[in-house]
């Protein structure tokens, strides 16, 4: 098993960009596939991004390709989101979870098996 702790949040105006970052503890991180999600007030939680263990592969939700980074370091244990161009809608908890050896493209909540307690990023417009 994994411990994911999420930090980088924080409050920003429109148009600005943030980093956030995962480390986890725990032995064998490079054959997790790991995601990054974010729940709104009021809304169901959203799958963000998704990036293979080996890194190669990654996935992401529409509403946010072209503008946010997944990426991942295997010797530090990390997983990153880099978001740019950010709005209002961003504004919400992001989470960030592990997926042992699975990847098939934009995963979903019932395929991680670990999950960290969020980080919260609030947009002024």
């Amino acid at each position: 098993q994994v411990q994911l702790v999420e930090s980088g949040g924080g409050l920003v105006q429109a148009g600005d960009s943030l980093r956030l970052s995962c480390v986890a503890s725990g032995r064998s991180f490079s054959s997790y596939s790991l995601g990054w999600f974010r729940q709104a007030a009021g809304k169901e939680r959203e799958s963000l991004a998704t990036i293979s263990w080996s890194g190669v592969d990654r996935s992401y939700a529409d509403s946010v390709k072209g503008r946010f980074t997944i990426s991942r370091d295997n010797a530090k244990s990390t997983v990153y989101l880099q978001m740019n161009s950010l709005k209002f809608e961003d504004t919400a908890v992001y989470y960030c979870a592990a997926a042992r050896g699975l990847y098939f493209g934009l995963l979903s909540m019932t395929d991680y098996n670990y999950w960290g307690q969020g980080t919260q990023v609030t947009v002024s417009s």
